[in-house]
């Protein structure tokens, strides 16, 4: 039960690192998808050798996010995680500017590695959260504050296309930048958290048996930490060359920057609107039947798309694929926050990005080579064939998650 000076402390929170996760969604996606467009600027490269550096380049930083992750988890869980969403969130705003004025593919690669070093900013926020809601709403909030990033991330294509377009690609940067400082402002001025001063010895006794031994059903975290690896592989393989493929779509002609912009927002919109509904579902009725049904809706919506050239289609299509990413990611943290003890959470949610990194950078190298090979819409019917191998692991392995309404 609530008590009265937790609930408007939560309540804050959740209101205040909605809108900067929101700004740090925008900052995040602004350049993501043009970053394919940026190193065609600074270099003359073949069709594959542009697939393979806009593959490597987008991937570098999330390799980096997920060795960082669980050491940000660890800093979070000692110093709490107001401190750390500031000098995240600072850090980023440093690198991204400097980013602008990078003019070889050498010294972008060593920026995205540094930005993948301070990428600790979403994930701290929803563990701060995560910690704070009540557990039987645990699917709502979370789903709720997921969609401030969801947001970000839907404007934010939108919003540097524009930018790029009227300005340039190297500007949106500079702009980045400063978007990451006022989340950094924000964050240390408004977000309130209780540290006690015992908090360090407490978890590190705790930690002595290992991280999984602190869990009732530690195979189900297993599952839940692969899924999410999974899930964001096939987000993130079509990612950094869809300005590539809108480019090819629209036969180099028109505002090709922000028609990406758009088609990269789409999924933004629905997912925005169904994830608070989905984790109410799942509250009520059971995290697991929302995974199962996510799962297959995401094949088959992404399988389609490999077989339509076509900008109105691609765009319907990504449009469902936001649905699909609104009954996965929200339902997996939320599993993974009703089966963890309280104390683990930092923990898990640092894990949790870093599988969230790996599939990152997997599904960038994945979908660059794939397209390098095969063709960009090779890329969508691989993603659906890994997400059906996801659903077998998931159905096979952990049958709780079969609709129970336990987890």
């Amino acid at each position: 039960m609530e008590n009265k000076v937790s609930r408007p402390i939560w309540r804050r929170n959740l209101y205040v690192l909605w809108g900067c996760t929101f700004v740090a969604g925008i900052a995040f996606s602004e350049v993501g998808p043009f970053l394919s467009l940026f190193i065609s600027q600074i270099g003359d490269f073949s069709h594959q050798e542009l697939n393979f550096y806009s593959g490597i380049i987008y991937a570098v930083s999330f390799l980096v996010t997920a060795f960082m992750a669980p050491l940000w988890g660890k800093l979070a869980s000692n110093r709490g995680h107001r401190i750390i969403l500031f000098v995240t969130a600072g850090g980023m705003a440093i690198i991204y500017i400097l980013t602008g004025f990078v003019h070889n593919v050498v010294l972008l690669f060593l920026a995205r590695a540094a930005i993948g070093a301070f990428s600790g900013y979403i994930p701290n926020a929803q563990a701060l959260v995560a910690a704070q809601v009540p557990r039987d709403k645990s699917g709502r909030l979370l789903g709720t504050l997921m969609t401030g990033s969801t947001s970000g991330v839907l404007v934010g294509p939108v919003l540097g296309g524009v930018l790029s377009h009227i300005f340039s690609i190297r500007q949106t940067f500079f702009i980045t930048g400063g978007l990451l400082l006022i989340v950094a402002f924000l964050s240390v001025s408004l977000v309130k958290e209780h540290v006690p001063d015992g908090k360090t010895v407490a978890t590190h006794t705790k930690r002595k048996g290992g991280l999984l031994k602190q869990f009732s059903n530690p195979r189900l975290i297993m599952v839940l930490l692969i899924s999410t690896l999974i899930v964001q592989l096939g987000n993130s393989s079509i990612f950094p060359i869809i300005s590539l493929y809108v480019r090819q779509l629209m036969h180099g002609h028109g505002a090709i920057t922000v028609i990406a912009g758009v088609i990269s927002a789409l999924p933004g919109i629905s997912n925005i609107m169904a994830a608070p509904r989905l984790g109410q579902y799942g509250d009520h009725h059971g995290s697991g039947k929302v995974l199962i049904a996510g799962y297959l809706f995401a094949i088959l919506v992404y399988l389609p798309q490999g077989f339509f050239a076509s900008l109105w289609i691609l765009g319907i299509l990504r449009f469902l694929v936001g649905i699909s990413d609104a009954a996965l990611f929200p339902t997996i943290q939320t599993l993974l926050t009703k089966n963890s003890p309280p104390e683990a959470l930092s923990d898990i949610f640092a894990w949790n990005q870093s599988f969230q990194a790996l599939g990152s950078m997997f599904g960038a190298l994945w979908g660059g080579a794939v397209a390098g090979m095969f063709g960009y819409n090779m890329v969508f019917m691989s993603t659906a064939v890994l997400l059906l191998i996801n659903f077998v692991l998931l159905w096979f392995t952990e049958p709780s998650l079969r609709g129970s309404k336990a987890v």
